[in-house]
């Protein structure tokens, strides 16, 4: 392949993905890593990615992916996870879901629960775990974001903290190499923080490809997390960080 072809591809791969590490990149192009970091920093002198140390990430920390591609991407994974977290949830246990892709997964894995209490600010779950008779669903009034079913708003905020309950279900659009979690939306982190104060139990579920990539809100860091369901090993900065705040690590 040649060194154009290679770095258009590159820059679909992070497109996509978000994020993409160095080792993924040599064993997609079977090409070796000093290759790699050469295209990576020609790619990062045109601003078309951004550099990270052990992989690249999306240019721009304003807009995240179109929900249509995020539901794609990862489904595996994403299954893998959702099967991990339902394991850890017993019948009958109160829980909230918040907006994403891989929360809509768990909440898929949870179907062959029974007597579960959920609270949720997505559309899509609500939707999917309308039709079990034996779940209380509670879904959370606000304005509805069209492109991906995610209900955000001020009410959204007052009825989420009105609750207490076992588990909070989370997702993110990109967690630092520092640690710190990060989102989009500046009114989502909102309802994230409002989740996290009123779950006694707080489990982030997130592919490997958010590790490294970049958003403009900062909800955090890893110490407002009890467990982290991933499909890979986070880079060593992050373990680090989720060593330190003696967080709950689950490959899934």
């Amino acid at each position: 392949m040649k060194q154009t072809q290679r770095h258009d591809a590159i820059v679909e791969l992070v497109r996509l993905q978000g994020y993409v590490s160095t080792e993924e990149l040599v064993a997609h192009f079977d090409v070796s890593p000093q290759t790699i970091r050469r295209d990576l920093n020609d790619l990062a002198d045109k601003n078309k990615i951004q550099r990270h140390h052990g992989g690249a990430a999306l240019p721009s920390s304003s807009v995240n992916t179109a929900y249509h591609d995020r539901k794609i991407m990862w489904s595996e994974e994403k299954a893998r996870i959702a099967q991990r977290v339902a394991s850890h949830i017993p019948d009958g246990a109160t829980l909230f879901i918040d907006i994403g892709t891989t929360p809509e997964a768990v909440a898929h894995a949870l179907l062959n629960h029974k007597d579960l209490r959920i609270v949720t600010n997505n559309l899509n779950v609500a939707t999917l775990l309308m039709t079990k008779e034996d779940f209380r669903l509670i879904l959370a009034g606000g304005e509805i974001r069209s492109r991906d079913g995610g209900i955000i708003g001020e009410a959204t905020l007052d009825f989420i903290s009105q609750f207490r309950l076992d588990y909070g279900i989370l997702g993110i659009s990109g967690i630092d190499m520092d640690g710190s979690l990060l989102e989009f939306d500046y009114h989502e982190v909102r309802i994230k923080r409002a989740i996290i104060e009123n779950s006694r139990c707080v489990m982030l579920v997130t592919d490997h490809s958010k590790f490294g990539r970049n958003a403009m809100v900062n909800l955090g860091n890893m110490n407002l997390i009890d467990h982290l369901f991933t499909d890979q090993l986070p880079p060593p900065s992050i373990q680090k960080v989720i060593e330190q705040y003696n967080v709950q690590l689950e490959l899934c």
